[in-house]
């Protein structure tokens, strides 16, 4: 170990974290000058992510650190250091400083930069901030298309298209109908909960051939997605010019290839109804540039509730399978969280 390394083991606080030494170790060469032997400030960010501050006035150093599944931290590696790179888009994410493994190579720990900016507000969305995260995503979706990074990334991190809505259908379905006595006693509540989401999945698998061709039809190519795009995860900073704005996507954990209207969903829902025309308009105005034309409103409605679909079957699965093994307590809770969720969906675009 190295002196600076045992100098960190002893500023930097304490965690119950495990491969916390093993982090500590990496983060002498990230910290540098600003690790001087006081103490670093510890921020717990959320479950598994800390900020860190080292240093004062001009070494003055902030990182973000997160702990991942192995599978997990290969993922988000391979988008920062090369992926993206290989799309001119690597100043458009945190960079990737350090990693380190766990002893037991359970878990990894990745040392990001700390990014500056805010994320968009959903509630009164700047139109220059949202401008700035559209064309963010549209050089994402375009520039990745046709790439050889696709089928790389398909390797490694999957496909959130038509064959994610279809095989999540039939698993929620699979252990829905296996959540049933002997397995498991629900209440007559919860028996009537299960029957309701079996009568919804049956109806989208009877959906699943049509919902697939449109997609096939009218989706576009299979690109890169960022596969999370909460308005939390794109966060804006004023640019060099006076009024232009920088944007930067964050926390790139479900990573995947698909269709593009994947990601539309997910960005377009966080807005009130009315806000997302313009919104929409924004990024289609930012696909001309690069010759691609979006499909009607009706069709793109479609795509996006398939999309929609997906994820909430996916979300039926797990607690249901928590039920299934472990008897969890929380598992009809959460079924009736997603039925909520069913019961509220709208279509993203107006009715035309």
């Amino acid at each position: 170990m190295s002196d600076a390394a045992a100098t960190l083991r002893h500023v930097v606080p304490g965690t119950a974290e495990p491969g916390w030494a093993e982090l500590c170790d990496a983060l002498a060469d990230v910290l540098d000058h600003a690790a001087d032997g006081r103490p670093i400030e510890l921020d717990r960010l959320k479950s598994r992510v800390y900020r860190l501050r080292a240093g004062q006035d001009g070494h003055a150093r902030s990182i973000v650190v997160k702990r991942y599944d192995p599978w997990l931290a290969r993922r988000n590696e391979l988008v920062l250091r090369r992926w993206l790179p290989a799309l001119d888009l690597s100043d458009r994410a945190p960079r990737l400083l350090a990693t380190a493994a766990e002893r037991a190579g359970a878990w990894v720990w990745h040392v990001y930069e700390d990014l500056a900016g805010d994320a968009l507000d959903p509630a009164d969305p700047d139109p220059l901030d949202v401008e700035a995260v559209a064309d963010l995503i549209a050089a994402l979706h375009t520039r990745a298309a046709g790439h050889a990074l696709v089928p790389q990334c398909r390797h490694f991190c999957g496909c959130l298209g038509a064959g994610f809505f279809a095989a999540n259908v039939r698993d929620a379905i699979a252990v829905l109908e296996a959540l049933a006595p002997p397995r498991v006693e629900p209440t007559p509540e919860q028996g009537e909960l299960r029957g309701r989401l079996l009568d919804r999945l049956y109806r989208l698998r009877s959906e699943v051939g049509a919902r697939t061709a449109l997609l096939e039809e009218r989706g576009g190519p299979d690109t890169l997605l960022h596969g999370d795009l909460w308005t939390t995860n794109a966060l804006v900073t004023a640019g060099a010019a006076r009024g232009t704005r920088v944007a930067r996507l964050i926390d790139w954990d479900h990573v995947a290839v698909g269709p593009v209207t994947y990601d539309l969903s997910t960005f377009l829902y966080r807005f009130p109804k009315a806000e997302r025309p313009w919104i929409l308009e924004m990024y289609a105005r930012a696909l001309q540039r690069a010759g691609w034309r979006l499909p009607s409103p009706r069709d793109l409605n479609a795509m996006f509730e398939t999309a929609e679909y997906a994820r909430y079957a996916c979300r039926i699965v797990w607690p249901a399978v928590a039920l299934l093994e472990e008897r969890a307590a929380w598992g009809f809770d959460q079924l009736a969280e997603v039925e909520r969720w069913f019961d509220a969906l709208e279509l993203v675009l107006p009715d035309t």
